[in-house]
């Protein structure tokens, strides 16, 4: 098996390079491949990206113009070569040695899809409140429309079996990847894990670039995603009918 590991950019010079050779170090147990997809930086992100690619285990994919996260995500999701798929942020409040945990259930034929959570009392980092608090009401509201309890559909680490993820009709170009994910898994027959992760959250002086614009998108994200999407264009006819509905025809 292969693990692709697809990391979204956007003004990450001063972090990308640390978390790449980070997640090179790993011995994941499997071949992996990293997609590093510059969404148009304008800093020297773009030289950093040249640099690493010179590893073959690395490529580089530039968005011509700045698209957002989930569009950044979209084309490194297609073009992704492996049989499990793994979003990382280019920062560094994810540790990639969680990947090894998330991998467990899935190569155990347990799970088909992972979600790392943030929020399990497993973590001990003391996190800001406020949010904290947003990303509890997101998730809330998530599970309240997908009937899903999860503590953290906001998270970064969304492990999913290639099959699955790429034949998933992504639409929302910046923050809206994880509502609409989550909603969409929520419409198949798949089986979602959930494990605790560390998490090292960074404040906006250090570079976080979502705020609270993007926490009323997710809401609009979340009813979107979940009431007024047709279903049956939500996924591409190469999902196996293993994950399909019983009783809805394509």
């Amino acid at each position: 098996m292969k693990l692709t590991i697809v990391i979204p950019i956007y003004n990450e010079e001063k972090t990308l390079k640390t978390i790449v050779e980070r997640i090179l170090r790993i011995d994941f147990g499997l071949d992996k491949e990293l997609v590093l997809v510059d969404d148009a930086s304008t800093d020297s992100t773009a030289q950093v990206i040249r640099e690493l690619e010179h590893n073959d285990q690395v490529r580089a994919l530039f968005q011509p113009n700045n698209q957002g996260k989930g569009a950044a995500l979209r084309r490194g999701i297609r073009e992704s070569t492996g049989d499990l798929v793994i979003v990382q942020d280019a920062d560094l409040e994810y540790d990639p040695h969680d990947i090894v945990k998330l991998l467990q259930p899935i190569v155990a034929d347990e799970a088909d899809v992972v979600y790392g959570s943030r929020f399990s009392k497993m973590n001990p980092q003391v996190l800001s409140y406020f949010h904290y608090l947003g990303n509890k009401l997101l998730t809330h509201v998530s599970n309240m429309c997908t009937n899903l309890n999860m503590t953290d559909m906001e998270t970064c680490y969304k492990l999913f079996k290639a099959e699955i993820i790429q034949n998933m009709d992504l639409q929302a170009n910046r923050f809206g990847f994880e509502p609409e994910v989550t909603a969409k898994l929520a419409k198949i027959r798949v089986r979602i894990y959930e494990l605790p992760i560390k998490y090292f959250g960074r404040t906006y002086r250090e570079g976080k670039k979502i705020g609270w614009k993007d926490g009323f998108a997710a809401l609009w994200y979340i009813f979107k995603f979940n009431f007024l999407t047709d279903f049956k264009h939500s996924f591409d006819s190469g999902l196996p009918e293993q994950y399909w509905p019983i009783g809805l025809k394509r």
